[in-house]
């Protein structure tokens, strides 16, 4: 049988769909890209609905979308503790476990998991685009703190600490970069973007530099720096500025920025 590969995401569909499956991009259609090789995050649109695993997934809403999720008994999902909207009284909450300690908001960072089945949305306090990004078995992708809005269960999670990076109104004090990998089945990640969501696929050995507060996620095949710029500073204080270096590895990789940038403090 043959099937139309989504330039997104990469999965494979039945060619009688006009939009992917997985990630909602349009199928069969030519990609708009910039001239400095930039291209738009597929739009999904009010009311798209798709699977993954045995549970159906709606994006709702235009400005500050919504997800609303119905779990099939044998699946589950995680997500930030304070973008859960609603749920049925029969999906159950569990405390994730993490690999270290982390605090957000001033209080310490929690990442709860929902089994089906039964309905749960989730949303977050800020215009923007939601990106569907499948992780393929063996991969990892590597999001901004306070970014992704669920991930499946089929998805391992841990987070690391990026020292000198936040953005340039906010200083350079850090920030977290959450990791997702699907070590044994495929999965998804939900990324929540401020504004408009773009991404580059990086060539093998090509660097792009990127103001720290507009970096929204990459693969982890892209390796990630902190540079300083030279004789540039910031404030009364003389204060550094600092931004993110991103490299592309031997097979290069993709870089996804946003066009908007929501401060949230972390510890």
């Amino acid at each position: 049988m043959e099937m139309l590969l989504c330039s997104w995401c990469h999965a494979n569909n039945p060619q009688e769909l006009s939009q992917c499956a997985v990630c909602g991009a349009p199928l069969n259609s030519e990609d708009r890209v910039s001239d400095s090789g930039f291209r738009e995050a597929p739009k999904l649109r009010d009311m798209e609905e798709f699977t993954f695993s045995n549970s159906t997934l709606q994006i709702e809403g235009k400005y500050v979308p919504m997800v609303e999720i119905n779990l099939h008994p044998d699946d589950s999902v995680y997500f930030e503790q304070h973008t859960i909207m609603a749920k049925d009284a029969q999906v159950r909450l569990t405390k994730k476990p993490l690999n270290g300690k982390r605090r957000a908001h001033g209080m310490p960072y929690s990442v709860l998991s929902a089994s089906g089945p039964g309905f749960i949305s989730f949303s977050r306090d800020a215009p923007g685009e939601l990106v569907v990004m499948p992780i393929h078995e063996h991969t990892e992708l590597d999001v901004r703190e306070h970014a992704f809005l669920l991930a499946s269960h089929t998805v391992d999670y841990q987070f690391v600490r990026i020292k000198g990076l936040a953005n340039m109104v906010h200083g350079g004090n850090g920030m977290y970069l959450d990791q997702f990998t699907a070590n044994g089945a495929s999965g998804i990640v939900l990324i929540h973007g401020s504004g408009d969501v773009v991404q580059k696929t990086l060539a093998p050995g090509e660097t792009i530099y990127v103001e720290a507060g507009k970096l929204l996620y990459k693969d982890s095949s892209v390796s990630l720096k902190t540079v300083q710029l030279p004789g540039i500073s910031s404030g009364f204080l003389g204060n550094h500025v600092y931004v993110a270096e991103l490299t592309g590895g031997p097979q290069g990789g993709r870089v996804g920025l946003q066009s908007a940038y929501h401060h949230s403090a972390s510890e």
